[in-house]
């Protein structure tokens, strides 16, 4: 095939595709059939029926049992503002992961101990098998699940302590810069890398997606004088959310 030229299935997905992003197929729109696919393009049945495959992978329409195949709907994407330090009694678990003061939201959260995995341990710099404290959230904004986020604390530190368990205690359901203030530990550097995969079948079950959509995970550390204080992963759907970042200049 010349360089630059597209397969026909490609080209036939490519003006579909055009067609649904310029409105001619509005959200909810049976898309052709197959059959129409072929006579309307001049290809054959495999050409067709791999158009609408391509389509369906990048999520603009989806199967309905029974009944064809449907333009997806897709709201315009929110934003997740990521920032820096935030002062004491204004750090909970919802604005630690969404810094936009003006989005309102709720989390539940489920926390227990286990073992480092050795990726784990990497972030946290412990040895895999050492005790950590996971906790678990789920982040609804408006009543609509938006984010997920596992963290992990090392027991070598919090253990014993006040703050051992995230959510309860005289500090629950504050932030890590505070909680950790609490027993003498400065947050003084946080570092954060932005990663796109599949999302887990578990992981959308929550968010209400479809296994396989990509999500955007956001790897977090904290760190106090050097030493890692708590890490997470925060995962948001690609197709509904945004990550922006506001950072001083120094």
């Amino acid at each position: 095939m010349p360089f630059g030229e597209q397969p026909a299935y490609l080209r036939v997905a490519g003006d579909l595709r055009q067609k649904i992003f310029g409105g001619d197929l509005p959200p909810h729109t049976r898309l052709p059939s197959q059959a129409r696919i072929r006579a309307e393009y001049g290809v054959s049945d495999t050409v067709a029926l791999e158009a609408r495959k391509v389509l369906m992978a990048e999520g603009l329409v989806e199967g309905r049992s029974g009944s064809g195949t449907y333009v997806r709907e897709h709201p315009l994407p929110r934003m997740v503002s990521r920032t820096g330090y935030r002062p004491p009694g204004d750090s909970t678990p919802f604005r630690q992961e969404q810094a936009d003061e003006n989005v309102k939201g709720t989390w539940e959260s489920r926390t227990e101990q286990e073992e480092a995995s050795p990726s784990i341990a990497e972030r946290l710099r412990i040895e895999p098998g050492e005790r950590v404290m996971r906790t678990s959230y789920l982040f609804r904004v408006e009543g609509e699940a938006a984010m997920l986020s596992t963290s992990w604390e090392p027991l070598s530190i919090t253990g014993r302590t006040p703050v051992m368990l995230p959510e309860e205690g005289p500090l629950g359901g504050r932030g890590v810069v505070e909680r950790m203030a609490a027993i003498g530990l400065v947050v003084d550097n946080v570092v954060e890398e932005v990663g796109a995969r599949p999302g887990l079948a578990e992981e959308m079950a929550g968010l209400g997606g479809v296994p396989g959509h990509a999500v955007l995970v956001v790897a977090r550390t904290y760190f106090a004088g050097g030493c890692a204080v708590e890490t997470a992963d925060v995962v948001v759907p690609a197709d509904r959310f945004r990550v922006s970042y506001h950072l001083p200049v120094r």
